[in-house]
C-alpha cells in the first residue's frame, strides 16, 4: 500500500466508527479513533487470519480487551473481507445485530471472546496463549510446526488499572509467554477525565517487574508500530506489552484528548468537522472509497495462502505422524472419546460407611480420566493438595514443559478463571480450576463470561459448606450454592457420595456449552449402598428417587409418599438417616438426590413429578447446609427447608451440624410436629 491508501484506510476505519457510534446515539468513539493506525498496522501486516476460515484453528489470537472500542473491531472485520456488512454496522447496538456494544463470542464471525468487563480480555488473551504454547510442545515435531501463531490484543488504561489484569500480567510473565503481544493503548483518558486523577504509576516498569519485554513507541507513528511489533516477535522467552502514546478521539478537532469523546457520540457537527479534518468528505456517511477496500481486501488473499499453506503442512504432519495427527484432529474438532471410553476409565466405589470427602473421590476420578481424556488440563489457585486437583505423571506446565498438564496458577483466582476461559476458547484442551468454594466469588466474572459465551470450563470447588469446620464463617460458603445457581447457563453440581461425583465429572467433560461447577466436600461422607439404593447413573437427570418411602400410594397414576426429602451433597446421607427416623413413625419418606437443579428442571414435567410428586397432603422437604434460597421451588410454599440462612462459625463439624439443627433428630421432629400442625389445619 502506499502511504496516501494507508492514510485512506486508517482514517476509514474512524469514520465508520463515528459514524456507527453517531446512528445509534450511543458508544465509544474516541478509542477506534485512537487506536486505528496501530490496528490497522497489526491487522495488515502481522495479524494470521483469514476472514472466509474465520475458525481455522492456526490463526493468531486477536482479543479486543477494551471491549468499549468495539466499533473498531468491527470495522476491521468489514473491511477485511469478514461477514459483517455495512448494513451490520448500520445495525450498531441495535436489536438482533450482530454487532452489539461489547464484542460476543460466538455471534459474530471473527470475534474470538467476549469482552467488555474491562481486565477479562486481558487475562483470556493469556489462557489462549497458554493453550497454545501447550499443544504445540505436546504435538509439534522437527520440521513440523503445525501449532504455531500469536496471541495479541489491545488493552486500555482501564484494563490495566482492574485486578484480574495484574493477575494475569505476573502469571503469563512467570510463565514466559514469549507468543502473547499485548498493544496498549496509552491514552491517558479515563470516563472520569484524565488519569493523572487515578492512575499514575510507571505502567512500563510494572511490567518489566513482571517480567515482559517492554517497548514504547508514538501509537500513530505506523511505522514505529510496525517495528515495536516485529521486536517483540522476535522475543521468545517473555510476553510483550507495547505502549503506544495515542491521543483518544484522534482528528476531532473539539473533543480530541477529552473524556467527552470516550462513551459518547461525537455529535453530527462534531463528526462532519472531523471528517474535513481527516481529508474525507463530511456528506458521505459510512462509506468505504474503492482504494480502502481493494487494500484491506486482500487479506482474504493473504488468509486463503497462510491457511492453504498450514493445511499442506497438516497433509505432511498426517503423513509422518498419523496417530498424532489423529488425536490432534479429534481435538481440533472438539470431540470428546467415546462414551464407552469414559465409562471404561471410570471404575466404581464400592459401599463404605465411613466414605471419603467428595474432594478425594474428585481426586480418584482424576487419575483414571487423565488418560481417557488426555486434552484435560488444569490445577488450582494454590490449593492443590486441599483441590485434589494434580494428575499424576501428567508433568507440571511450565517454561521448561509446556507440555505439562497440571498448572500452579498460585493464589489468582481471578486470572485462573479467566484464563480457563481463553484456553476452552481457543480449543484443542479442556481446562478445569480448583479452589476453595467460598472463593467462587473471586471467579464470578469469569464464570459469568463462560455462562454468556457458552464455554464449557470446569470448576472444582471444594470445603463446600459448614463441613469444613474450624477455619469458620470466613471459609464457609452459605450464599453461594443460591448465587451460583442464579447465573444463566450455568450447571451447578453437588454430588452426595463418590459414585455420584463420577457421574457429575462425565457430565461435566461432556458438557460443550457452558461452565459446569462441582461442589465437593472436605469431610468424608459415606459410599452408598447401590444394591439397596438407585443408581448413581441417574444422576445425570438432576435428581432421582435414591429410595422410596414404605407404603407409597399411587395417585393419578404417580407414586406419593407421605412426606419427599430431597438434599444434596453431604446431606444426601443425613436425608437417609431422616428417612429411617420417619418411617421408624410410621411416615412413608421417600429421598430425593438432587445434585443439579439445572439438569432436573430441564427434564419433563412428567419425570419431575415422578420424582417429587405435588398431591395434597405430602410434604416435600429440602437439607442443604447452605442458604435455604431458591428451595421454595422445589419444595412448595407448604414446604420445609432446612439449611442455614446465617453465616457459619469455628467450630468442628460435628458440633456445627449440631448446634445449627442438621441432624436426624432434629430434622424429624421438625418435620413430625410440622405434619401435626398441617393435619390439625385441614380438620
Amino acid at each position: 500500500m502506499t502511504s496516501s491508501v494507508d492514510d485512506l484506510c486508517v482514517n476509514t476505519i474512524r469514520a465508520l466508527s463515528m459514524d456507527a457510534v453517531q446512528q445509534a446515539n450511543s458508544g465509544h468513539p474516541g478509542m477506534p479513533m485512537g487506536m486505528a493506525d496501530a490496528a490497522f498496522v497489526l491487522w495488515t501486516q502481522h495479524l494470521s487470519h483469514h476472514p472466509h476460515q474465520p475458525q481455522w484453528f492456526n490463526r493468531d489470537r486477536f482479543v479486543l480487551s477494551a471491549g468499549h472500542g468495539s466499533m473498531l473491531l468491527y470495522s476491521l472485520l468489514h473491511l477485511t473481507g469478514y461477514d459483517v456488512s455495512i448494513e451490520d454496522l448500520k445495525a450498531f447496538r441495535q436489536w438482533d445485530s450482530i454487532t452489539p456494544g461489547h464484542p460476543e463470542v460466538g455471534l459474530t464471525a471473527g470475534v474470538e471472546t467476549t469482552t467488555g468487563p474491562l481486565g477479562q480480555g486481558f487475562a483470556t488473551g493469556v489462557g489462549m496463549a497458554m493453550a497454545e504454547a501447550h499443544l504445540a510442545a505436546r504435538f509439534n515435531r522437527d520440521g513440523h510446526q503445525v501449532i504455531d501463531h500469536y496471541t495479541y490484543a489491545i488493552v486500555s488504561d482501564g484494563d490495566l488499572m482492574e485486578g484480574v489484569s495484574h493477575e494475569a500480567a505476573s502469571m503469563a510473565g512467570h510463565m514466559k509467554l514469549g507468543k502473547l503481544i499485548y498493544l496498549y493503548d496509552a491514552n491517558r483518558i479515563s470516563i472520569d477525565g484524565s488519569t493523572e486523577l487515578s492512575f499514575t504509576e510507571d505502567v512500563a516498569k510494572r511490567f518489566e517487574a513482571y517480567g515482559w519485554h517492554v517497548l514504547e513507541c508514538d501509537g500513530h507513528d505506523r511505522a514505529a508500530v510496525d517495528q515495536a511489533i516485529r521486536q517483540a516477535k522476535s522475543t521468545q522467552d517473555q510476553p510483550s506489552m507495547i505502549v503506544c502514546r495515542t491521543h483518544i478521539g484522534f482528528g476531532s478537532p473539539n473533543k480530541q484528548d477529552s473524556e467527552s469523546s470516550h462513551g459518547a457520540p461525537l455529535g453530527e457537527e462534531e463528526v462532519a468537522a472531523t471528517k474535513k479534518a481527516l481529508g474525507l468528505d463530511p456528506s458521505k456517511t459510512f462509506d468505504v472509497p474503492v482504494e480502502v477496500a481493494d487494500a484491506m481486501g486482500l487479506a482474504i488473499e493473504h488468509g486463503t495462502e497462510a491457511h492453504e499453506s498450514w493445511l499442506d503442512g497438516l497433509d505432511a504432519y498426517r503423513e509422518a505422524f498419523p496417530e498424532l495427527a489423529q488425536e490432534l484432529e479429534r481435538r481440533m474438532a472438539g470431540d470428546l472419546p467415546t462414551d464407552e471410553s469414559l465409562d471404561g476409565a471410570v471404575k466404581p466405589f464400592a459401599a463404605d460407611a465411613k466414605g471419603m470427602a467428595s474432594r478425594k473421590s474428585s481426586g480418584a476420578l482424576l487419575q483414571q480420566l487423565k488418560d481417557a481424556v488426555p486434552e484435560l488440563v488444569g490445577g488450582s489457585a494454590d490449593l492443590t493438595g486441599s483441590n485434589n486437583t494434580f494428575m499424576d505423571d501428567a508433568g507440571i506446565f511450565s517454561p521448561a514443559d509446556y507440555g505439562g498438564r497440571n498448572i500452579h496458577y498460585g493464589v489468582r483466582e481471578h486470572a485462573m478463571g479467566a484464563a480457563m476461559n481463553g484456553m476452552a476458547l481457543h480449543g484443542g484442551v479442556r481446562p478445569f480450576g480448583g479452589t476453595f468454594m467460598v472463593f467462587s466469588d473471586y471467579c464470578r466474572p469469569a464464570i459469568r463470561l463462560a455462562a454468556l459465551s457458552h464455554i464449557p470450563a470446569i470448576y472444582v470447588f471444594t470445603h463446600d459448606s459448614i463441613g469444613l469446620g474450624e477455619d469458620g464463617p470466613t471459609h464457609q460458603p452459605i450464599e453461594h450454592l443460591a448465587s451460583l445457581r442464579a447465573m444463566p447457563n450455568v450447571c451447578v453440581l453437588r454430588p452426595g457420595d463418590a459414585n455420584e461425583v463420577a457421574e457429575a465429572w462425565k457430565i461435566a467433560l461432556k458438557r460443550q456449552d457452558g461452565p459446569t461447577l462441582l461442589m465437593l466436600t472436605r469431610q468424608n461422607i459415606p459410599t452408598l449402598d447401590r444394591e439397596e439404593l438407585a443408581q448413581a447413573k441417574h444422576t445425570a437427570k438432576g435428581a432421582y428417587v435414591l429410595k422410596p418411602g414404605s407404603q407409597e400410594r399411587e395417585l393419578q397414576g404417580v407414586e406419593v409418599p407421605d412426606v419427599t426429602v430431597c438434599a444434596t451433597g453431604s446431606e444426601l446421607s443425613l436425608a437417609l438417616d431422616v428417612a429411617t427416623k420417619l418411617e421408624a413413625e410410621n411416615v412413608s419418606t421417600r429421598v430425593v438426590s438432587m445434585p443439579s437443579w439445572e439438569i432436573f428442571d430441564a427434564q419433563s414435567e412428567t419425570y419431575q413429578h415422578s420424582v417429587i410428586p405435588r398431591a395434597e397432603g405430602h410434604l416435600v422437604v429440602s437439607i442443604e447446609a447452605g442458604s435455604t434460597f431458591g428451595w421454595k421451588n422445589w419444595v412448595g410454599e407448604d414446604g420445609l427447608s432446612f439449611g442455614l440462612d446465617h453465616f457459619g462459625a469455628s467450630a468442628p463439624a460435628e458440633v456445627l451440624y449440631e448446634k445449627f439443627g442438621l441432624t436426624p433428630e432434629a430434622i424429624s421432629k421438625a418435620i413430625i410436629a410440622h405434619r401435626s400442625t398441617q393435619q390439625s389445619k385441614s380438620v
